[in-house]
């Protein structure tokens, strides 16, 4: 994948700053990200009026990590504190069914593992914590997908290139929008042996106090015939609205 330089040598220039507490000058930067003065200028200024950093005019301008970057960064470090209260609550949830549960959240048109529990004699799996799979065909992802905002989530199918993992996967945006229709009448998404040909996955979403999707947990084992995947279903979606509730939820969905 192309990366966009303009994206790039801002990335660097916030880090550069936020590791220089004194502040770096234009030359600084320059310097030592080895860039145009023009256009590390013009990223400066950009930030500078977006409140990313801190402007100090003298007889040569000081840049200092601004308010919003902290703020930014405040946020982040709040969405982290949930997995302090969610994760004693999956893990004794993976222990009472005896099968992997795992806890995912969006990047982009993947879901991304924040947490893996297993039980005390798990099955190989091939996700592991900060991997990420395809939103489209993994129960994860399709619970998320299912309650998200229509226009986030028409962008992100936008942006998905359907791959065929096994004969069972989707394979173009009309089957997924009718999947998800079906994954919001139940409460609950299947990967269907969808990603790989051994495992089935049931996912449920979790919400956060204002209602928003903000992952999803799922049950993941090798297939058997005769499992009950609509029972599993049941369970995790009443896991997943646990969940949502100890994270201030109150709503009905």
């Amino acid at each position: 994948m192309k990366l966009n330089r303009t994206t790039q040598r801002t990335v660097e220039i916030l880090k550069l700053i936020s590791k220089t507490p004194e502040g770096a000058t234009l030359d600084d930067i320059c310097q030592k990200l080895d860039l145009p003065k023009t256009s590390a200028y013009d990223i400066v200024t950009t930030l500078g009026e977006m409140g990313m950093v801190n402007v100090t005019r003298g007889q040569k301008q000081n840049y200092t990590i601004g308010l919003m970057a902290y703020r930014i960064g405040v946020n982040y470090t709040n969405n982290l504190n949930f997995i302090g209260i969610i994760e004693p609550v999956l893990k004794a949830f993976s222990k009472e069914v005896g099968k992997t549960v795992f806890f995912g959240i969006p990047s982009d048109h993947h879901v991304v593992y924040i947490c893996k529990f297993e039980p005390e004699n798990p099955i190989i799996t091939t996700a592991t914590v900060g991997s990420k799979n395809p939103m489209y065909c993994t129960s994860l992802g399709k619970v998320i997908l299912a309650y998200s905002d229509e226009e986030n989530r028409d962008q992100i199918i936008s942006r998905i290139r359907f791959t065929r993992y096994t004969e069972r996967t989707i394979e173009n945006r009309e089957g997924l929008l009718a999947e998800l229709e079906q994954v919001r009448e139940r409460g609950y998404a299947f990967d269907a042996r969808e990603m790989e040909e051994h495992m089935q996955c049931v996912g449920a979403p979790v919400f956060d106090r204002d209602g928003n999707v903000l992952g999803a947990i799922s049950i993941s084992s090798l297939y058997k015939p005769a499992e009950d995947y609509e029972a599993l279903g049941t369970l995790v979606s009443r896991k997943g609205m646990e969940v949502s509730r100890l994270l201030g939820f109150l709503g009905k969905i």
